[in-house]
């Protein structure tokens, strides 16, 4: 007869669990079976006394004064029994001898310190106070047993208990201990001898607790590296660090959990294969297999599960922070929950942003975006720049999908009530390329392979055959391929990019007074060439609405205006639109830029326009260039030098694009009527009649850049001959060449100006830099001065400062 195969296996990790959790039951079964023993007996204790009260109470003699009322009809009654005897038939001997027994006997006259038995029915109490007498003072009891259940065994016939009876202390031993408890604890209130760490000093107390975190660093340490060099084998020392996790002594809870979440992320990182593992079927579980091929998936499901549980307590610790829930074992304090909280969530997101192909990445997201809306600026920031590293590195979509998801959710559940860095993330979003004439349901891949009736009807039966290895081999081709297809790709960044419009549409439709306006107007205007040309007219109509609203901040008007031209500069430039009212709010506000201190303002103008003028230089009239040109060279006077490169930058580009405006360099006026400089619309402003003065003014300039472009724009911006630009100014756009000299970007130094006087002994060139001090005196104290057009006063500190 075949003998069975012993197929008991070693428990696992979470029986282990399961069976630490029934030892935890079993505890407090005992307990409860101990109070509920010794409540019994304590309520058996207090019946008997009630019971000897009783007795000791009924054996009292009650005294003759009771009896007052009764004993005159007593008292009569005998008399009459007297009367009706026939004492002369008595002799005296008899007499006495029953006035002797009547006296005895009767309850009236009988003494009341006597202890003998009266009636007869009284001799049941008499035995029980004598049992009560004879008892010891100390009742002396079979000691109860106490069961202590056990990890139950599994046979063939099931589960079956365990248990074993705990011997209890009699009652005596029970109250002599608790006795010198309680003298101790009255002797030494402080020093118990349950708590042996309240005798220890503080330098003890310090000197213990580093000791022990001494030896958790290094068994940390021991494991990680271990895990490391093995991780095949090493799936029980994984499960043994994550054990760490529930670190028990107070003292060092908090540190030891950081550093096992900290050691525990960087563990996994490391050990992670470069796939996602999906779950096996019972068909595949069946199979028989090679043993490195069990031993692999063993290794997987391991390394999932322990993942998947690391997970869980990173997201507990945040939950547990969150509601500020106190742990009934007090083992880790109130105030530490925050600091633990941050390392936990420190973990997510570099788990976020490095195993963004692993399982669980979905729910890593779904943990990690409402937190972006955190209180907290530190948590908040940290899962924001999580969420950006993700949609930099995300090449294909699909992380970038989930998120975006999340976040649309998210803002919509909040009412539109998030911070605004929640939809600046989307920002950085690597969307450069869409299907935008096609629904994402039409974005599909092309069949490639033939049906079977096509096969039946033009195929012969061995080309059928041929013909249906081909497409085998073909699907496991693409099922192999390493890249993803680029129709995927662009039905991916779809999806996406139409929820990220779906969001910015409904806060403009629904919360334009929002402080997520300005993020909103940001992205369209990044994104905005990428819009469905059925939305531009309602977008436009929108767009216009709340830049003539006068709600707006200054780069809240310039966002719109960016907006709106960048929707016209794609698709949109099919349709016959005048976009006049987005020139003319434009040029009213082009001289409310800052002008003594830089910033991304000047950006967004030099974007605009280019796309204002330079993009759609054939829709855009002769009059309404002079009179951009004009309002620049002017806005050129009272920014700061990198700003004013910028400008006399696009100057430039507008002189080359429209020949015509050389006009502007002359005295001689074109045409009737005077030059309107107040005037906020281009078109009837008269520029033709103007000259452009400013230039010459700005040839005075400190910087020798501005100088250099002041004397180009002069001479009527050649493209050759002396007054030419070098090449690494010619061939920059505005954009560059501004950031170029940003003092934001620390690059701006400015040079020495030719025309100051030099001193004896110093040698100076007419481009090179100042020093380091003069540099610094410069950036903080001629920025005004250069800024709002004081030029003498910038020379002078210039000379004083050389000479």
């Amino acid at each position: 007869m075949k003998q069975r195969r012993n197929t008991k296996k070693v428990p696992s990790f979470r029986k282990l669990l399961k069976t630490s959790r029934l030892k935890l039951e079993n505890k407090l079964k005992n307990k409860q079976f101990k109070q509920q023993s010794s409540a019994k007996k304590h309520r058996k204790e207090q019946k008997q006394i009630r019971e000897a009260l009783r007795d000791a109470k009924a054996r009292i003699p009650v005294p003759l004064e009771k009896y007052k009322k009764k004993q005159p009809v007593e008292e009569d009654e005998e008399e009459m029994e007297e009367e009706s005897l026939p004492l002369d038939m008595l002799e005296e001997d008899d007499l006495h001898l029953m006035k002797e027994m009547a006296q005895r006997a009767s309850f009236v006259t009988r003494v009341l310190s006597s202890s003998e038995p009266i009636h007869a029915r009284k001799r049941k109490q008499d035995s029980v106070i004598e049992k009560y007498e004879k008892m010891p003072r100390r009742l002396q009891m079979e000691p109860e047993k106490e069961v202590i259940h056990l990890l139950p065994i599994k046979d063939k016939r099931g589960i079956i208990p365990q248990s074993m009876e705990k011997p209890v202390l009699s009652a005596e031993e029970n109250e002599g201990e608790t006795d010198e408890e309680e003298a101790e604890s009255e002797q030494a209130p402080v020093a118990s001898v349950e708590d042996p760490l309240s005798i220890l000093s503080t330098e003890e107390l310090l000197l213990r607790r580093k000791e022990m975190l001494r030896d958790r660093k290094v068994r940390i340490a021991a494991l990680a590296s271990a895990i490391l060099s093995e991780p095949e084998n090493s799936i029980k020392k994984l499960k043994e660090l994550r054990a760490m996790l529930m670190e028990q002594d107070s003292t060092v809870a908090v540190t030891v959990r950081k550093l096992v979440m900290v050691s525990l992320m960087e563990v996994f990182k490391d050990i992670v294969p470069s796939y996602k593992i999906r779950p096996l079927s019972e068909a595949e579980k069946a199979t028989k297999v090679k043993k490195e091929t069990q031993k692999l998936r063993e290794f997987e499901e391991g390394l999932v599960s322990q993942y998947k549980f690391f997970l869980e307590n990173l997201e507990q610790a945040v939950r547990d922070w969150k509601k500020m829930k106190v742990k009934k074992s007090e083992v880790i304090p109130l105030k530490a929950y925050k600091g633990l909280a941050e390392v936990a969530v420190k973990s997510l997101c570099d788990l976020l942003v490095s195993l963004p192909h692993f399982n669980f990445h979905n729910n890593i997201v779904i943990m990690l975006v409402p937190l972006m809306n955190d209180s907290s600026l530190v948590v908040s920031e940290m899962c924001c720049e999580a969420v950006k590293k993700l949609f930099k590195q995300d090449k294909l979509g699909h992380s970038s999908l989930c998120a975006v998801k999340v976040i649309s959710g998210l803002v919509k559940s909040r009412n539109y009530n998030v911070r605004p860095e929640v939809l600046k993330v989307l920002l950085h979003l690597r969307i450069k390329e869409v299907e935008v004439k096609k629904d994402t349901e039409d974005i599909t891949v092309k069949k490639t392979f033939m049906t079977f009736k096509e096969k039946r009807k033009n195929l012969s039966r061995m080309q059928r055959k041929w013909k249906k290895a081909e497409e085998k081999l073909e699907r496991e081709l693409l099922e192999a391929e390493a890249t993803e297809s680029k129709e995927k790709k662009l039905k991916l960044h779809t999806e996406t990019l139409n929820i990220v419009f779906l969001t910015y549409f409904r806060i403009l439709k629904r919360a334009q007074k929002s402080p997520l306006l300005p993020a909103v107007l940001e992205g369209l205007a990044k994104f905005a060439h990428l819009i469905n040309i059925e939305f531009f007219d309602d977008l436009l109509v929108v767009l216009h609405s709340l830049v003539t609203s006068d709600d707006l901040s200054y780069r809240e008007s310039l966002h719109c205006i960016q907006t709106a031209f960048n929707i016209l500069s794609g698709q949109g430039d099919v349709l016959n639109i005048d976009p006049l009212k987005f020139y003319n709010h434009l040029y009213k506000i082009l001289f409310g830029l800052h002008a003594g201190a830089t910033n991304d303002d000047i950006a967004i103008v030099l974007e605009c326009l280019d796309l204002m003028l330079m993009k759609r230089r054939k829709q855009v009239s002769q009059q309404r260039a002079l009179a951009f040109l004009k309002r620049l060279s002017t806005l050129a006077l009272h920014v700061l030098p990198d700003s004013s490169v910028g400008i006399l930058s696009t100057i430039r580009s507008l002189m080359q694009a429209f020949p015509k405006t050389d006009i502007l360099l002359d005295n001689d006026c074109q045409g009737s009527g005077l030059y309107l400089p107040e005037l906020d619309e281009p078109e009837y402003c008269n520029a033709q009649n103007t000259a452009l003065w400013e230039l010459r003014t700005l040839q005075k300039h400190y910087h020798p850049v501005v100088r250099r472009f002041a004397s180009h724009l002069c001479a009527g911006a050649p493209a050759e001959g002396s007054e030419a630009l070098r090449p690494e100014l010619g061939r920059r756009s505005p954009m560059e060449l501004f950031e170029e000299y940003s003092m934001k970007g620390m690059n701006f130094n400015p040079p020495v100006a030719s025309s100051v006087p030099r001193k004896k002994g110093v040698v100076l060139k007419s481009d090179s830099f100042l020093n380091e001090d003069l540099n610094k005196m410069i950036q903080l104290n001629l920025g005004e001065a250069a800024g709002s057009g004081h030029l003498d006063f910038a020379k002078c500190l210039i000379a004083q400062s050389l000479g």
